[in-house]
């Protein structure tokens, strides 16, 4: 039987909030700035950026607006795309990132049922390759105002797995 929907938390409750993607992304730019593949790509990255990638996913899965705060959530997306234009990024960097932060998942201890990582690999899958052609644009580009942030459900009915 499928819970009532007020009581299913949202991938990122589920998750545990904020502080588990803080933790998630500390650990797996940990990794990145010695990975021969990823380092050249964030050898200039500020050191808030792992936090500013963990308020965006947590607004991604549901965990209210810790990325745009009291902004605009089409502003907000149009600043994390906008910072992919120019970058050039390759396939190969593409999936790198994508199974450096599933390890970094389970190295945290992020829920591993079946429905919250298919939700998470989804996202993943399709940011990931949003930024790779985004990143082809030339810097500069004029983005899509009107484009709203994605908030990532369960993509099945009932929340997390309860077998």
């Amino acid at each position: 039987m499928t819970p009532p929907r007020s009581s299913i938390p949202t991938p990122a409750e589920y998750a545990g909030g904020l502080p588990a993607f803080e933790r998630l992304t500390d650990h797996f730019y940990g990794k990145v700035r010695n990975d021969p593949v990823l380092a050249p790509v964030f050898a200039e990255m500020g050191a808030d950026h792992p936090k500013h990638v963990a308020a965006f996913l947590t607004q991604c899965f549901g965990g209210g607006a810790t990325y745009s705060r009291e902004g605009s959530e089409n502003e907000a997306l149009r600043e994390m795309v906008g910072k992919h234009l120019g970058r050039h990024l390759t396939e190969a960097q593409r999936r790198r990132w994508v199974t450096l932060l599933m390890d970094s998942a389970d190295e945290v201890g992020l829920p591993i049922d079946p429905e919250f990582r298919s939700a998470f690999v989804a996202y993943l899958e399709w940011g990931t390759r949003l930024a790779l052609a985004n990143a082809m644009l030339p810097s500069g580009t004029e983005l899509d105002r009107a484009t709203p942030m994605p908030t990532w459900g369960w993509g099945v009915p009932g929340g997390p797995y309860r077998g």
